[in-house]
């Protein structure tokens, strides 16, 4: 039994990583978010703004180490590969912004379930721009 979830993990771990990490950057995000919209009564998308860079801040650090395995060699690199990061979640950052604007401003929804529910095309755009092109293994 222990050797089958061994070998299930080490087929799916790229995947189970990531929603983990996922997961935790998303309560960072949702977390910070309330606080700073919920708690401090900030504009919704300054508050947005905030947990953004906390979270992708955490993300880049815990993708960069465990999730894709991809350690810069050397500071061009590092630097090649947080740009690519960043600039990733700043497409997806525009999303974001974009949802929030239209369903609390706009509609008038509850800014936490909004925020929540906008989590889930940041996660999984976010998971395809870092496979695809940050984290990508080079030829």
């Amino acid at each position: 039994m222990v050797t089958k979830l061994m070998e299930l993990y080490q087929k799916y771990k790229e995947i189970i990583l990531y929603v983990f990490f996922g997961g935790l950057a998303t309560v960072v995000s949702i977390g910070s978010f309330a606080w700073c919209d919920v708690i401090m009564h900030m504009d919704p998308l300054i508050a947005n703004l905030i947990s953004w860079v906390l979270a992708v801040t955490f993300a880049y650090i815990t993708n960069s180490l465990w999730v894709f395995d991809a350690k810069p060699h050397g500071i061009r690199e590092l630097f090649r590969q947080a740009a690519g990061f960043f600039g990733g979640r700043v497409l997806t950052l525009v999303i974001e912004e974009a949802i929030l604007l239209i369903f609390i401003n706009g509609l008038g929804l509850p800014s936490v379930a909004v925020k929540v529910g906008a989590q889930v095309v940041v996660l999984v755009s976010n998971y395809i721009i870092s496979k695809w092109f940050v984290f990508r293994e080079k030829k």
